[in-house]
């Protein structure tokens, strides 16, 4: 039993317990958060934070007040029709897509944006990601490797060493897209190195 139990402590040492994960949205309002004045894109109510288009389609990133480096980050979201939003992470910027990429016109959910691309595209999502429906999305940000999972379900490995940075975790409504998008339940856990 003594030779057990040193495995299992190894096995479970790189991934964050789920009672690990904190709260980053408190369901009531955007503490936390770096709210920009005047703010006609986000509100809080009722357990969910939204998003939404202002009337110019300028667009916002509402982001943590804290920055990550490595950490694991879980959250549901839940949107309807042509929208184009994101978790944006690490510096330079890393975002997994929510939506449809403006540039490749379809729905790229779960996908790493970088640097005016997809250099990792996520797998299987068609059959995965409920229209209309709350939807929870799971990223582990671990030195170079990411990796993504929708509604329980890996979607994607990547690695990527070019953005090695802390920076907050920020949440996207595109520019010049109309659009609204909800989020719930978001926590984060802090990875130790």
């Amino acid at each position: 039993m003594r030779l057990a139990m040193p495995l299992l402590a190894t096995v479970f040492l790189g991934a964050a317990p789920l009672q690990d994960l904190q709260p980053i949205f408190n369901g009531k309002d955007l503490s936390g958060w770096k709210v920009p004045t005047p703010n006609p894109w986000w509100t809080a109510a009722d357990g969910v934070l939204a998003g939404q288009s202002d009337e110019k389609l300028k667009g916002h990133v509402l982001q943590t007040e804290k920055a990550y480096r490595d950490f694991v980050f879980e959250g549901d979201f839940r949107f309807e029709g042509d929208i184009d939003s994101g978790v944006l992470f690490r510096k330079p910027d890393l975002q997994v897509q929510i939506g449809v990429s403006r540039k490749l016109k379809k729905d790229m959910t779960g996908s790493i944006y970088a640097r005016g691309g997809y250099p990792g595209q996520a797998q299987g999502v068609d059959a995965l990601l409920k229209a209309g429906d709350w939807n929870t999305m799971k990223l582990e940000a671990r030195g170079s490797k990411f990796k993504v999972w929708l509604n329980g379900k890996p979607v994607l490995e990547y690695e990527d060493d070019k953005s090695p940075d802390a920076a907050p975790i920020g949440l996207q409504i595109h520019a010049g897209v109309k659009m609204k998008v909800e989020f719930r339940n978001l926590k984060v856990a802090e990875l130790g190195k």
